[in-house]
């Protein structure tokens, strides 16, 4: 590997893990260490994107991203800047099978996670499940507008299966009341 590929890898990381933490915490944790893991890396400078497949285990701070393959574009004039300035931006990151993703106590479940950076959106696709504590609530899909602090909970369109052959069905929600 060139030093200049270790190097661009390394600033996308960075750019995305930045705009990942900005989800759920606070402006220090952004300093904090990265780690990615994955069984294979590849970056494709002619869609700007870099792509981890196999066992994939993203942490920063207090969360973690963990899937079978994750993607992660940023944009082409960011790419020629980031070789002058050490920086990146990301653009989205699309996350594909066995979607988990950790924070103290919260955690999200999905088939596939897609990362807005221009919307600020964190999108769980896919029989979604998100756990707070005890409390859960599942749909199709689970939209988080990251600056209006909120959640959308979708269910799936009428008639849809799921991988069992039963009913997507509507919105869940389970309350423990302690």
């Amino acid at each position: 590997m060139t030093i200049r590929f270790r190097l661009l890898s390394a600033l996308i990381f960075s750019a995305f893990f930045f705009c990942s933490t900005s989800l759920y915490a606070a402006a220090k944790k952004e300093e904090s260490p990265i780690t990615v893991e994955a069984n294979h890396m590849t970056s494709v400078e002619k869609e700007s994107s870099v792509i981890f497949t196999g066992d994939v285990d993203a942490r920063q701070a207090n969360v973690r991203i963990r899937t079978d393959k994750m993607i992660v574009y940023y944009t082409q004039k960011a790419k020629e800047e980031a070789q002058a300035e050490a920086k990146q931006k990301v653009e989205k990151m699309v996350c594909n099978g066995n979607v988990q993703i950790t924070r103290d106590d919260w955690l999200g479940t999905s088939k596939d996670m897609v990362y807005l950076s221009a919307e600020r959106q964190f999108i769980l696709i896919g029989d979604a499940k998100a756990w707070q504590g005890k409390n859960m609530v599942s749909g199709d899909k689970i939209i988080y507008y990251i600056d209006e602090g909120r959640s959308e909970v979708v269910a799936a369109p009428a008639g849809a299966k799921n991988g069992k052959g039963k009913d997507q069905g509507r919105v869940k929600m389970t309350i423990i009341q302690e």
